[in-house]
């Protein structure tokens, strides 16, 4: 168990610190981008408005992304057992996917990433590492309700990107079904539905990272 325990701990950070510096995970899935084989006729370019507001919309979602790296590695490493934490690896990699195509579509609007991912990293190891602790089913509780608030913030970026932009469509829409693969898993494996004061919580910070991100 000891052995597994910090096998794990390093694969995880190492993900993490990769997240945080924007070098690729070479064991991600690595799947194609939706946007590959989309064709763009009347997308804005690179200094419009319009490019800009969507690039910062995907540069909250790399954020997002970032933050769910966290979790992952703080949920993976208090996991009770082996299975859990083989889940939370796996949907870790997936989501290093989401992680590559954000970074495509913001460099598209000329928009750097977030000089906050280190503090949305470090926060999202410790309520991870929290949530872990208190059991495999509050944690898989965890990773439901965030993959559904996931989904409906998705669902509002999408009303802002205009129909000409179907590559930001197509790479918001593929995310979507992907945190929708996430929480019927976790909800599937056990996952119990987390009291209202703590999903008031997680949408109070999810609407600083948000806002953060964004800007800065």
């Amino acid at each position: 168990m000891p052995s597994l325990f910090v096998e794990t701990a390093i694969r995880q950070l190492d993900r993490a610190l990769r997240t945080v510096a924007g070098v690729p995970d070479e064991q991600a899935d690595n799947r194609p981008s939706p946007a590959r084989d989309v064709p763009a006729p009347d997308a804005p370019g690179p200094g419009s408005g319009q490019a800009r507001h969507t690039g910062r919309l995907m540069r909250v979602n790399y954020a997002g992304e970032v933050a769910a790296q966290g979790l992952y590695l703080g949920q993976s490493l208090t996991a009770r057992t082996p299975e859990v934490a083989d889940k939370m690896d796996r949907a870790a990699r997936e989501e290093q996917d989401h992680l590559n195509w954000c970074t495509e579509r913001m460099a598209a609007g000329g928009v750097p990433a977030s000089r906050l991912n280190p503090v949305w990293l470090a926060g999202s190891v410790t309520l991870g590492a929290v949530a872990g602790l208190a059991g495999d089913r509050w944690s898989l509780g965890f990773v439901a309700e965030t993959e559904r608030q996931v989904m409906r913030h998705l669902q509002g970026h999408l009303a802002q990107v205009p129909d000409n932009d179907p590559r930001t469509r197509a790479v918001l829409e593929q995310m979507y079904l992907d945190e929708r693969h996430h929480a019927e898993w976790a909800e599937e494996s056990g996952g119990r539905r987390l009291p209202l004061p703590i999903r008031t919580g997680m949408r109070l910070s999810s609407k600083f990272l948000t806002v953060g991100s964004y800007w800065v």
